[in-house]
């Protein structure tokens, strides 16, 4: 945007705190000559005394002593508004540094405004926090990014070594061996750039909203994963009442089913979950508790970062590519909602989802499938 010609901040208040000064000075002036000179006759005044003076001789003398005051106040109130403007405008310099430093890429620095309880100290913090902000959300970046081009890197570096051995021997390509390797391989590294999209889409938030209903979400996804279930022995159980939240109903579906698939997998023989809905006044929560492994809290920090797996909790099939939870973190922060992790006590995880409630919200309704539940076997 174009601008003008500068003009300093610091000028134009000094320039106002001497032009106030002036205007209270010649009002002082008129209190005087209204207030004091009126009741001093004109002409001469006769007394038996020494001689008195006069309106006129007053404003003789009066005047040239008032024409120096005004001059002072008005020296006075350049060098004070500078001074003062000096000092009321000091935490604008730090606050333009700060900002053409991180104009540059450095994100590291802070103003640390001390002993300011008004608005700029204020600006100040306010400033801080959206650069540390900002530094975390780049270091984020940069982590993400590094990670998916390792993690794309493997099957794509596998996919040419296959070709390659392909290429000096062309009897490879009608093993069915070494052709199930190549449909592996190329099948996660699609799996790995669907998520990447998906990741992208929901930090971006293009997506249409509407009301869903979150206990219906849990039971189709609880249904699309009881052949899994069933393969490992674990048990899945889905009860609530309807919830319903604004929100991209595709995305919302995949949030719960990323942490049911989650839970499934890891997840001990003859283990279980269990999927709960709740509805309070202003918000709906989504509660996922799954039976495993002790997880201690340090690990569980981590799992919502891309690519973190946790060695613990890596299995031998369905490992994933790692984003499962961080998908569902960036779902869940495009819906303005807050994902905990903690581990569950004797083993496992509890996930809690909490969203913004829909406006309109219907009550009473129990879940369809109430207690469903998945065995091994069955």
């Amino acid at each position: 945007m174009a601008r003008g010609p500068r003009r300093s901040a610091r000028l134009r208040l000094t320039l106002s705190y001497a032009g106030f000064l002036l205007v209270a000075g010649v009002l002082l002036l008129a209190v005087v000559r209204v207030f004091l000179l009126r009741y001093v006759p004109e002409g001469a005044i006769h007394t038996r005394g020494p001689a008195v003076p006069n309106r006129s001789d007053l404003v003789a003398a009066f005047a040239p002593r008032a024409a120096w005051a005004m001059v002072f106040l008005a020296v006075f109130g350049l060098v004070g508004g500078w001074w003062l403007a000096g000092r009321m405008l000091s935490p604008l310099d730090r606050i333009t540094a700060a900002t053409r430093q991180a104009a540059t890429g450095s994100l590291s620095h802070r103003i640390r405004l001390e002993g300011r309880a008004d608005e700029f100290g204020e600006l100040a913090d306010a400033f801080d926090t959206m650069l540390a902000r900002l530094e975390a959300h780049v270091e984020e970046q940069r982590r993400f990014a590094a990670n998916a081009s390792h993690e794309l890197r493997t099957p794509l570096a596998t996919t040419q070594a296959l070709l390659d051995v392909a290429r000096a021997d062309p009897a490879r390509v009608t093993d069915p061996q070494w052709l199930e390797r190549l449909h592996t391989v190329n099948a996660r590294a699609i799996e790995l750039t669907e998520a990447l999209l998906l990741m992208s889409r929901a930090e971006q938030r293009s997506f249409t909203t509407a009301e869903v209903d979150l206990s219906l979400l849990a039971e189709e996804a609880a249904e699309t994963l009881l052949p899994l279930a069933e393969r490992r022995g674990v048990s899945i159980e889905v009860s609530g009442h309807q919830a319903t939240v604004q929100g991209s109903p595709p995305l919302l579906l995949q949030l719960v089913t990323n942490l049911l698939h989650n839970a499934v997998v890891h997840n001990v023989a003859d283990g279980g979950v269990w999927v709960t809905v709740a509805r309070t006044h202003a918000a709906v929560a989504l509660t996922v508790e799954n039976t495993g492994d002790p997880l201690s809290p340090n690990l569980v920090a981590t799992l919502t970062e891309p690519f973190q797996r946790g060695t613990q909790r890596v299995r031998s099939d369905h490992a994933g590519v790692g984003l499962g939870l961080a998908i569902a973190s960036r779902i869940v922060q495009a819906h303005d909602g807050a994902l905990e992790l903690r581990p569950r006590e004797g083993g496992g995880l509890v996930a809690t989802v909490r969203l913004p409630a829909a406006r309109r919200e219907e009550s009473g309704r129990g879940s369809a499938f109430p207690g469903m539940k998945a065995e091994s076997g069955q």
